[in-house]
């Protein structure tokens, strides 16, 4: 192995700037053509049906994916099942992005024309624009790559690759076009870590029913019991509903240090006044970034008229699992 090592590491690093250099040669094919396709794909009133052969038919399910996430409604139809009976999933209004380094597979040749016999708009993304699949589309993506990164340059790898960043080009400029914002994106992604870093609330964490508080004029035993007993390492200082300042353990550690006579010490002596706060409707992950900015662990809650709701501790976030 040791002595393979560095053959390896040059093979690796080659593959790789093979690939990237492929890629970087697709910007090239952008053109008038391409921004057609990106508005006939934004005014499709039906579905993008992605469909191809081999390596590219699974290159076609992962934009179905990407495009159905992002706020264009899409389909994944296997090439060669669709001559066997899944035709019918393609309706009307619908667009068919065909995927193929060659264009020239059988199931192809077979397939298009039966697409365009029922009226519907072929893009054809392909590698080799002498092919059938270019001829008889309508539109076509170019991903022509001079080679495969394989040694032999046989195995899909350059291929796929340009046909993913195509794909992926195509998808972020329908993403601008339809203006889809995080909310947007959040709707199609309520699971998960992603889920909740877009939908989690401040609200949805904050318990109001054990919020640390205190009056002004209480003892620095009662803030000692307050801060421990609802473990957020803080507690606010309030007047009925008003936030009138907060109380962490650092405040009462640096009073602690510049006083010894602790006798008749009340809230209202060391809190502070301008305590960071957050309203509830802000999402968890804006409280995160305020803390993180601020280098604090707590955030006082606090709703539209200064009053008192709760306070978020940093751990509650990541309890939560958002990060």
């Amino acid at each position: 192995m040791n002595g393979k090592k560095h053959e390896i590491l040059d093979q690796a690093r080659e593959a790789i700037l093979q690939e990237s250099t492929a890629i970087a040669v697709l910007a090239s094919y952008i053109n008038d053509e391409f921004a057609e396709i990106v508005d006939l794909c934004f005014r499709c009133p039906g579905r993008i049906v992605i469909t191809g052969i081999g390596k590219s038919a699974i290159i076609a399910q992962k934009l179905v994916a990407t495009f159905n996430s992002t706020g264009t409604p899409a389909l994944y139809m296997h090439a060669a099942d669709a001559i066997h009976g899944d035709l019918g999933m393609i309706q009307s209004e619908d667009v068919v992005i065909c995927i193929s380094k060659s264009g020239n597979s059988p199931e192809i040749k077979v397939l298009i024309p039966l697409i365009k016999n029922m009226g519907n708009k072929v893009i054809g993304m392909v590698g080799n624009l002498q092919g059938f699949l270019a001829l008889e589309s309508d539109h076509v993506l170019n991903t022509t790559v001079d080679r495969e990164s394989c040694p032999n340059n046989l195995a899909p790898t350059t291929s796929t690759s340009a046909q993913m960043v195509m794909g992926d080009t195509l998808a972020v400029c329908l993403i601008h076009l339809r203006e889809f914002g995080s909310q947007d994106f959040a709707r199609y992604h309520p699971g998960g870590a992603l889920g909740k870093k877009l939908y989690t609330k401040v609200s949805d964490l904050v318990d109001r029913a054990n919020a640390p508080k205190v009056s002004a004029g209480s003892t620095l035993q009662d803030i000692i019991l307050e801060i421990s007993s609802k473990r957020l390492g803080a507690t606010a200082v309030v007047d009925g509903e008003k936030l009138l300042g907060v109380i962490t353990d650092g405040d009462l550690r640096r009073m602690l240090e510049k006083q010894t006579d602790i006798q008749g010490v009340a809230a209202s002596d060391i809190m502070s006044r301008n305590p960071k706060s957050i309203a509830p409707e802000e999402l968890a992950y804006a409280a995160f970034t305020k803390m993180e900015n601020l280098k604090i662990t707590q955030l006082v809650v606090t709703g539209k008229d200064g009053d008192y709701v709760g306070m978020i501790h940093l751990h509650d976030i990541l309890k939560e699992g958002i990060f």
